[in-house]
C-alpha cells in the first residue's frame, strides 16, 4: 500500500525518523542521571524536554501545514540534531544543571513531528478514498507502535554497551539523516496559507467538540502509559526481577502492534464510532485484569510464574492500544479541516505526552502510598474515564465527515477591498 502511494522508500525514513523522539526522553534521563548522580536531576531535564516537546508539536504542525512539509520539517530536523548534540555536551562536560535544560527543551520544541506528518501525508495521498485511508492510517500506526517500541530498546543497547551519550547521539543522526530524507521526499506535503475570507476561516477552525472529545480521549490513553509504566516497575522490583521491566513492558507494544496489524485487515465500512466504543471497553476489561493480577502476584516467595502472569496481562492491555489509537487517527481524519491535519495530530501527540507525564506522577505517588501493583489503579481509573466518554459520545451523528476544504479565492473584482492589502 505505502509503496503504490510512495514508492516505498519514504517508509523507512518515517520509520527511523520516529526514533529520535522515543529515544530521546528515556536518554536524557539516563545521561543525566549518570552524570550528576542524580534522578532527581535527571528527571527534570528530561521534563523540560517532554515540556518543550507538548508546547512545540502543535507550533511545528501548524508552520508544517502552512508552510509546506519540506521546509518546515527539514528546519524542525536539523535543529533537533543541533540541540541533542549540544544536550550531550552540555552534560558530559558536567555544565550547570540549567546549561543543560535549555537544549533538553529546544529537543522537544524542535521534534520533527514526522509521526504526525506522516499520518497527514498519507491522508492526503489516499485522496478521500475510504479503504485506501483506512488502511494506510492503519500501517501507520503499526509503524508508531514499532518506533515507541524500539527506540528505548535501541537506547537500552547502546547505553549499556558503550554509554548514554552514545545513545542520544545516535538519535542526533537518525534526526539529522532520515528525518531530513522524510521532510525532503517528493511527497512531502506542499503548505496551505491561512484563509483570508472570514467564511473559510470559519470552515477551517480546528478546535470543535468532536476534535476536543478525540483530545481527552488521547489524553487518558497517555495516562495509562504513564500509569503502566511506574505499575511495571515497581511490581517486577517488588518480584526481584528490576532488571525484567522493560521486556516486560516492551511485551505491550508487541501486543499493540499485532492488534494493529488485525484492525488494518478490517474493512473500511465498520464504522469507526463503534470502533472506538468497543476498544475503549476493551482498555477497560484489560485494564481490570491488570489490577486484579497484580494484587495477586507479590507474596513471599517470588516466582517466574507471576512474572508471566503480569507479561500476561500487560500484552492484554497492549491488544486494546494500537486499535484505540489507530480510530482516533481515522475520526481526526473525518472531523478537522484538512489544511489543519497535520497541527492536529501534533496537538494529540502533545495532549499524550502531558497526560502521561500526569499519570506519571500520579502513579509514583500511588507507589509510594501502597503496594508495588497500586499504579495499575489509576490505569484502571484513567480507562473507565475512557470507556464511560466513549460510550457516551462516540456516535456517528456526532464524527461525520465534514467538508474541510478551504473556499478558492474570490475574483479580484467581486472581492471586498481588504484595507491590509
Amino acid at each position: 500500500m505505502a509503496k503504490q502511494l510512495t514508492g516505498g522508500r519514504v517508509l523507512l525514513w518515517s520509520l527511523l525518523g520516529r526514533l529520535p523522539t522515543a529515544m530521546s526522553p528515556i536518554g536524557t534521563l539516563l545521561l543525566v542521571s549518570r552524570n550528576t548522580g542524580s534522578v532527581w536531576s535527571g528527571s527534570l531535564v528530561a521534563g523540560a524536554l517532554a515540556g518543550g516537546q507538548a508546547i512545540g508539536g502543535p507550533i511545528v504542525g501548524r508552520l508544517a501545514d502552512r508552510r509546506g512539509q519540506r521546509t518546515v520539517g527539514l528546519a524542525a530536523a536539523l535543529a533537533n540534531a543541533a540541540a541533542l548534540v549540544v544536550l550531550v555536551a552540555a552534560s558530559e562536560r558536567g555544565l550547570a544543571l540549567g546549561w543543560q535544560i535549555a537544549p533538553a527543551a529546544l529537543t522537544g520544541l524542535s521534534v520533527p513531528l514526522v509521526g504526525p506528518l506522516s499520518r497527514s501525508r498519507w491522508v492526503r495521498l489516499a485522496a478521500g478514498e475510504p479503504e485506501l485511508t483506512a488502511a494506510m492510517l492503519s500501517l501507520d500506526g503499526i509503524v508508531d507502535e514499532f518506533a515507541f517500541t524500539a527506540g528505548p530498546a535501541l537506547v537500552g543497547v547502546l547505553a549499556g554497551a558503550a554509554s548514554p551519550a552514545v545513545a542520544l547521539l545516535t538519535a542526533a543522526v537518525l534526526s539529522g539523516v532520515c528525518a531530513v530524507l522524510f521532510a525532503l521526499h517528493p511527497t512531502a506535503a506542499p503548505g496551505v496559507p491561512a484563509p483570508s475570507h472570514p467564511q473559510d476561516r470559519s470552515a477551517g477552525r480546528l478546535l470543535s467538540t468532536p476534535y476536543v472529545l478525540l483530545l481527552a480521549g488521547t489524553a487518558l490513553l497517555g495516562a495509562c502509559f504513564g500509569s503502566v509504566q511506574v505499575g511495571v516497575t515497581a511490581t517486577t522490583e517488588a518480584l526481584g526481577r528490576p532488571g525484567a521491566a522493560g521486556l516486560v513492558y516492551g511485551f505491550l507494544g508487541c501486543t499493540s502492534s499485532l492488534a494493529g496489524v488485525v484492525i488494518a485487515s478490517l474493512p473500511a465500512r465498520r464504522g469507526l464510532p463503534a470502533r472506538l466504543r468497543a476498544g475503549a471497553a476493551l482498555l477497560f476489561a484489560a485494564s481490570c485484569v491488570l489490577l486484579l493480577t497484580s494484587g495477586d502476584l507479590i507474596d513471599d516467595s517470588p516466582t517466574n510464574g507471576s512474572l508471566a502472569a503480569l507479561t500476561a496481562a500487560i500484552g492484554f492491555l497492549g491488544v486494546a492500544v494500537a486499535p484505540q489509537i489507530i480510530t482516533v487517527f481515522g475520526l481526526v481524519e473525518r472531523t478537522v479541516p484538512a489544511t489543519r491535519l497535520g497541527e492536529a495530530m501534533a496537538a494529540l501527540v502533545s495532549a499524550l505526552i502531558l497526560a502521561q507525564s500526569a499519570g506519571t506522577f500520579l502513579a509514583g505517588w500511588a507507589a509510594d502510598h501502597g503496594a508495588p501493583g497500586s499504579p495499575f489503579a489509576v490505569t484502571a481509573a484513567a480507562a473507565a474515564t475512557a470507556f464511560v466518554l466513549a460510550a457516551c459520545t462516540a456516535t456517528d451523528r456526532r464524527y461525520h465527515r465534514r467538508n474541510a476544504e478551504p473556499r478558492p479565492p474570490a475574483p479580484a473584482e467581486t472581492r471586498t477591498a481588504d484595507p491590509a492589502s
